[in-house]
Parts: structure tokens; C-alpha cells; sequence
């Protein structure tokens, strides 16, 4: 169903024929798709200051061409059946590569993102996802309410940049408790996910042509978001021990390092006390930030949680990166960064500039949910309940490939990596299609790699598996699924 707000793009018409006109059009564009209904005639007519039968002249004529179809008591809707060629519109905008773009816009038309896959899968390994059925509903509803009801403010207005005084104190109070983080509350800024909180980081710490240090294998996002600017990646591969702290050293004029240390991603090492040490002694020395980005901290199973970068020495360079949607969900793009003294300031200023605030009514249900202690509640249960997932996962591995397969990163967060030893990299993408064939879906690791092409006759094929978003009785088909496809293969 479309908003019926999609009406105020229409133009202005005022006469039959010029709205019959123009509601084609949206139809031919897609705004209304097949069995969408249309506005009413009262409502189009209000919106163009036409009469009621100017409009009911103009849907006779989309009935009379068959656009729509009409019933005694009904709205108007669009044909279901109907298939129309896209606007002709749409093929004489300008192209791309024609249109005058910024640098910025270049650099970033020039990024490739991960494949897209348009239609669902019965069985879907993603990392990132999220089961729906774990979000707190009742729980968030009721801090929902709470917010909107005991708002003491008596007019709307733009709101603090830096996020409400309530979110940032209860998010320094968990930090304390849960991550070991120390922090005041004036150092804490609230983002749109932690995407946003990226975004800022490359625009205020980078230039074009400066350098910033990323792990390999890496978050494409965070390599992406980075290079948007201009900024060209130096890559420093990690072992068991995480990042190889030993080569920054012989990386030059790096003004930032991109850093998952605590459950490094996507392979899962955790980042050793040693090269923590070295790691914040290079920023110190080099004049770099490190942006710690803590995705998944709040899910450890074999290992005692660990702490962050920033809580080791609370005056180094670091920026944490923290966020919700791991725990409650990536729709209600909610994420924080804890800053250096010395940048909240300009944080606070670019943050204005980009939008203003982020939404206040669920900055005020976050902060009710921590303070009340629902938020340490549901990370407990989810904590078990992914701890479950995780283990079906290994078990249905044990099952299904026995010996053929290695697993790494199983001790901590929301995915695993699976190489498959029978297979090299450079099957990958048939392996993909044949787990599609059995309604699988499977995601290879060279595409988080530098140079996915480069490598792919050297290695073993990988492939990341999250099942946070899984039953474990899905899981456990799903690899069984796959194994049965894969010995076709």
C-alpha cells in the first residue's frame, strides 16, 4: 500500500484531463503499483483546489483506459493486473556519468557494496540479521509510552545535537557496568547507527589523499565509508592475536585506524594484551585516532568479557563505537560514539549540520529501558539464547562436514567463519549458487578481503555464516540443506 502523502508530489493540475495525466504518470513511475488504491475524489480534490467532479471526470477516464478499477462503495485502485512501461521520463535523466558531480559524489558512485539479493530465502545465513521475535515489544512499548507521555515540554523543538542529557547519562552508566568504560557524559554523542557515526569520523578526521590503517579482512562499510573521502586504505592483515600491530610501523602519515578489537571481524580473534599496548602506543606517537568499533561486545560465551581499548587508558587517541542494533534492532538506527575531549566539540557541530538530532522520542525510550533495567535483562536472555543458536550451528557443522570443515570466531558474537577445505576460493560463487538451488543462502569471505580476486586461487573457500536471525531448528536444516548440495557440487 502506498502513503497517501505520495499525492503532494503530484503537480498542481487543475483541469480533467491534466490530473488524469499526472496520476498516470505515478502510476507508470510505480508510485502506485498494481491493487494500490488512489486517493479519494475528496481528498485530490482538496489537494489541487479542483472540484469533486473534475477528479471523478478524471478517474472515469483512467477506468475508461483501464488504469483503474472502481466497485459501488470501494476507492478507486489500480488495476491488478496491469503492467505498464516505466515512464519515458525516467530514460532521459541524465546519466552518471554525464551529470556534474562532486568529488565526494565520484568517489563515492566509484564504491561497490556487497551483492544485493532481492528475493528471500527460506533459509538465510546473513550476517548482521536479527530475529524479529527477539525484540522486546512489550517491554520497548511500554517505554515508548512512558516517553511520549511524561515529555514535560509544552512545544516541539529542535533538540541537543549531542543527544538528550537522559540517553547519554544512562549509556555512561551502562558502559561503566557492562564494558568497564569510563567516560562523562559530554563525551558521549548520539548517532544514527553506527554508520553515521563512521560518516563522521571520515569527514572530520580525514582529508583527500591522507592514509588510514584497516584490518584484512574487514567490515566493507567502514573500508567504504573511509574511502568516500578520498582516503586511501592501508591494510594490515591479522592472525590469531588479531591485528599485526608490528607492521604499523612501517606505515607513514596514517591519521586513523579502523580497529574491531575486541571480536574482530569477520574473523573473530580477539586483539592481545601485547598488541593493544603496542597498538595505542603507535596512534600516540603517529598523531592517529583509533575508531574501536565494539559491534557485538555484549555477546561472550567461552571467554570472559573484554575490555575495550578506550577503558586501558582513558586519555589515549581512541574512539569506541558502540551500538543498539545488534541487541535490539538495526531499524531504529541508534548508535553512540565516545570521544576524546578534545572532538566533541566539532562532533557536536557537524553532527548539527547533518541532522540536527536523531529522533527523540526514542532516544527517551532507549534511556527508560537502561534505567530501568529491561535493556541488561534482555541482553542476558538474548545472550542465552544466541548461545544456543551458536552451538546448533557448530553441531550440525560436526554433523553434517565432520573434519572438512574449520570454524573460527565461535567464542564470541553473532557469526562464525567456515572454510571448507574441500573447496578453494575460487568456488565460492558456484558454492553460493548451489546452496541457492537448496534455498540457502551463503555469504563468502573474499569480499571482505582487499583484493577478493587476487587471492582467490590462495586460499581455502570461507564463507560467514550470522544465525542470530535462525531458529535452531532452521540452522540445523539450513546446513543440512547444504550439504546435500554441496556434495553435487
Amino acid at each position: 500500500m502506498v502513503d497517501q502523502s505520495a499525492v503532494k508530489r503530484l503537480p498542481r493540475p487543475h483541469g480533467a484531463r491534466e490530473i488524469c495525466q499526472a496520476l498516470k504518470t505515478q502510476i507508470e513511475d510505480g508510485v502506485y503499483g498494481p491493487s494500490d488504491k488512489l486517493p479519494s475524489t475528496r481528498t485530490l480534490a482538496n489537494e489541487f483546489g479542483a472540484s469533486r467532479t473534475t477528479v471523478t471526470a478524471a478517474y472515469e477516464q483512467l477506468l475508461a483506459e483501464g488504469f483503474i478499477e472502481t466497485g459501488q462503495g470501494r476507492r478507486a485502485r489500480v488495476t491488478p493486473t496491469l503492467r505498464v512501461a516505466r515512464s519515458l521520463r525516467q530514460s532521459s535523466k541524465r546519466t552518471l556519468r554525464t551529470a556534474r558531480l562532486s568529488a565526494y559524489a565520484r568517489q563515492v558512485a566509484d564504491l561497490a557494496g556487497p551483492p544485493v539479493v532481492s528475493e528471500p530465502l527460506p533459509i538465510d545465513f546473513r550476517y548482521g540479521d536479527i530475529a524479529a521475535a527477539d525484540f522486546p515489544s512489550l517491554a520497548w512499548r511500554r517505554a515508548l509510552t512512558k516517553a511520549a507521555t511524561t515529555s514535560g515540554s509544552r512545544r516541539l523543538r529542535y533538540q541537543e545535537p549531542q543527544g538528550s542529557i537522559e540517553l547519554r547519562t544512562s549509556l555512561q552508566a551502562y558502559l561503566w557496568r557492562a564494558r568497564s568504560l569510563r567516560c562523562s557524559r559530554e563525551q558521549i554523542i548520539i548517532v544514527n547507527g553506527s554508520q553515521q557515526g563512521l560518516d563522521l569520523c571520515a569527514r572530520l578526521l580525514l582529508d583527500t589523499g591522507d592514509r588510514f590503517v584497516i584490518e584484512t579482512p574487514c567490515y566493507w562499510a567502514a573500508r567504504h565509508v573511509f574511502e568516500s573521502v578520498g582516503a586511501s586504505p592501508q591494510f594490515v592483515p591479522v592472525d590469531e592475536e588479531g591485528l599485526r600491530t608490528e607492521i604499523l610501523e612501517s606505515i607513514k602519515k596514517a591519521r586513523l585506524c579502523y580497529v574491531t578489537p575486541s571480536h574482530q571481524f569477520p574473523l573473530g580473534h580477539v586483539l592481545s594484551a601485547s598488541r593493544r599496548a603496542q597498538l595505542l602506543r603507535w596512534a600516540s606517537n603517529a598523531g592517529a585516532y583509533i575508531v574501536e568499533d565494539d559491534y557485538d561486545g555484549e555477546y561472550r560465551y567461552d571467554i570472559r568479557p573484554i575490555r575495550p581499548l578506550h577503558a586501558i587508558d582513558e586519555a589515549a587517541p581512541v574512539i569506541y563505537l558502540g551500538t543498539i542494533s545488534k541487541t535490539l534492532s538495526p531499524l531504529l538506527r541508534l548508535g553512540y560514539l565516545v570521544l576524546p575531549p578534545e572532538l566533541v566539540d566539532v562532533f557536536r557541530a557537524a553532527k548539527r549540520l547533518t541532522d540536527r538530532h536523531s529522533p527523540t522520542l526514542e532516544q527517551a525510550a532507549l534511556a527508560e529501558f537502561i534505567q530501568s533495567g529491561a535493556y541488561e535483562r534482555h541482553i542476558r536472555k538474548l545472550r542465552r539464547k544466541n548461545a544456543q543458536r551458536r552451538a546448533a550451528l557448530l553441531d550440525a557443522f560436526s554433523e553434517n562436514f565432520g573434519s572438512t570443515i574449520t570454524v573460527q570466531g565461535s567464542e564470541a558474537g553473532l557469526h562464525v567463519v567456515a572454510w571448507f577445505r574441500k573447496y578453494g576460493s575460487a568456488q565460492e560463487e558456484q558454492l553460493v549458487q548451489k546452496a541457492r538451488s537448496a534455498g540457502v543462502g551463503i555469504y563468502p569471505i573474499s569480499d571482505l578481503y582487499e583484493h577478493p580476486r587476487a587471492v582467490a586461487a590462495k586460499r581455502r573457500a570461507g564463507f560467514v555464516f550470522g544465525y542470530a536471525a535462525l531458529e535452531e531448528r532452521d540452522i540445523r536444516q539450513g546446513v543440512a540443506r547444504l550439504a546435500g548440495a554441496l556434495r553435487t557440487a
